[in-house]
């Protein structure tokens, strides 16, 4: 609505002029002058557009406040990184800053186990299509309309979606009960001393595959590598990996079953 003097209500074009022109003032007193009670001024004033920002992360395993705090951070950096001689309003060069400064907290700060940066990355990614698509379908979907979504495939989009539970891990120390504590009722027998003969019958499998075919299998089962990976180091494709691990396991498998008559009669 026009107010009296013919200009737009507080919310309009005017008045973000105005914050703009208020903005650019502070910087340049703080970025020409090193007047440091303008920064803080600032800071104040876009606190928000920080609680904005945070607030679309919210409901994902981090506190509000937290959020929060790390957004101011992004704006602070956004201040003292700003140039003034460059025709962009402030909030425009600080909401990429702030968001980014969010990413880093979640991929960087929250992850209790070692996950790879790809994956740290697409999980995030999977977790905002995860939403979009609920909101758009009115149900929860299938991997393979996120896997679509965020252009993945398949298999890195469900290494993403496992990946999430890695965000936080439990202390031992937590209590589960009166006068116990979680490490106390998850003792038990070590499971390794039943799973030796599994891994004498494994590495004599092995002896049947070519070099190739055990290098592969190395790195999809030690070293965790998807097959995406796996197919940029053997120079394949990647539906060429899957088919040798296939292949590979169906050898081993039957090497393993050809040979158990053998071990009976020796034994």
């Amino acid at each position: 609505m026009p107010g009296k003097n013919g200009s737009m209500s507080a919310g309009g074009p005017t008045a973000a002029t105005d914050r703009a022109a208020r903005e650019r003032i502070l910087l340049k007193r703080y970025h020409e002058r090193g007047d440091m009670s303008a920064r803080d001024q600032l800071a104040e004033e876009m606190l928000p557009l920080a609680r904005a920002l945070a607030g679309r992360y919210a409901g994902r395993g981090e506190p509000l406040d937290d959020l929060v705090q790390v957004a101011c951070i992004g704006i602070m950096k956004a201040i003292d990184g700003f140039d003034v001689t460059r025709e962009v309003r402030f909030s425009s060069y600080a909401t990429p800053t702030v968001l980014g400064e969010i990413k880093r907290h979640f991929r960087d700060r929250t992850w209790a186990l070692h996950v790879p940066r790809g994956t740290q990355e697409l999980q995030l990614k999977v977790a905002k299509a995860r939403d979009e698509l609920t909101n758009e379908l009115g149900r929860s979907p299938t991997v393979e309309e996120i896997a679509k979504k965020v252009d993945a495939s398949l298999e890195d989009t469900l290494s993403a979606i496992q990946s999430a539970a890695a965000h936080r891990t439990r202390s031992f120390d937590e209590p589960v009960g009166e006068d116990s504590t979680l490490a106390e009722s998850i003792g038990g027998a070590d499971p390794e001393l039943g799973r030796a003969e599994v891994r004498v019958l494994i590495d004599e499998a092995l002896d049947v595959l070519s070099d190739r075919d055990r290098e592969i299998l190395r790195l999809r089962f030690e070293e965790d590598l998807t097959q995406t990976e796996i197919s940029k180091l053997i120079g394949v494709s990647q539906m060429q990996v899957s088919r040798l691990i296939r292949q590979s396991l169906a050898r081993m498998r039957m090497d393993i079953e050809s040979s158990a008559p053998r071990r009976s009669s020796a034994a």
